[in-house]
């Protein structure tokens, strides 16, 4: 159920303790200056919301605090209307609106897991075909189209077993081993750019002791690969 509409009268009341000198005439002046837009009723009285008063405490403490002219209080104000986020007091004085921070997307790896660690998992294909819910045709599909790369004794290991049950969450889609190729690809072609892009520094006077940036960039490339799907899906 959302709050009761405000009257400019309640306004004033909420806004005085911290504004001594705040009026209806003032607040009829900020809106008169675009700052802030309430509504009106039938008979043109004007209604304020919560936002509208948080929106004129910020405009108050902008003048009061800051020194901050209607000018630049409306871009401040555009700005968050925009999907800025307003400054913190911890920010200081004058801060401006900033774009909000990276999120974390718990659904992409971070340098740590795209870290290359021995395993001692070793499939037959009969064994990764039942692990990953998939037939020995398609196993073989996958392998001769490239997504899939046994060792020398004929063995998946568990990087191939999460290749297979993806292919497999795809193939419940109608997408079969030859459609997947693309895939194979572009991860070769990104895989190729990270280890041009880290190996110079690994050794470096910026990196004496050689330490290997690989999975830092691989996991740039990868949010980058899905801040690009998100975006087209955006644009559709």
């Amino acid at each position: 159920m959302s709050a009761r509409p405000l009257t400019i009268g309640a306004v004033l009341a909420q806004l005085q303790p911290d504004f001594p000198d705040i009026s209806i005439s003032k607040i009829r002046f900020l809106e008169a200056k675009g700052l802030v837009t309430p509504a009106r009723t039938g008979s043109g009285y004007r209604t304020y919301t919560a936002s509208d008063v948080d929106r004129l405490r910020y405009v108050l403490t902008a003048q009061r605090d800051w020194f901050w002219p209607l000018k630049v209080i409306a871009d401040a104000l555009d700005a968050m209307d925009r999907g800025l986020e307003a400054p913190t007091p911890s920010a200081g004085a004058g801060s401006l609106p900033a774009a909000p921070p990276a999120p974390v997307d718990p659904s992409l790896p971070s340098a740590a897991d795209l870290s290359v660690a021995p395993t001692t998992l070793r499939l037959t294909g009969r064994e990764l075909a039942t692990a990953a819910g998939l037939d020995e045709p398609t196993v073989a599909a996958l392998v001769q189209f490239g997504l899939l790369r046994a060792d020398a004794q004929g063995h998946f290991d568990d990087a191939a077993l999460a290749v297979a049950r993806a292919a497999g969450a795809l193939g419940s889609y109608g997408l079969e081993a030859r459609h997947l190729r693309p895939f194979k690809m572009a991860a070769d072609r990104e895989l190729g750019l990270v280890q041009q892009v880290a190996r110079p520094h690994r050794g470096s006077a910026a990196d004496p002791e050689g330490s290997d940036r690989t999975g830092e960039v691989l996991a740039a490339c990868l949010a980058l690969h899905t801040a690009l799907v998100r975006q087209g899906l955006t644009a559709r």
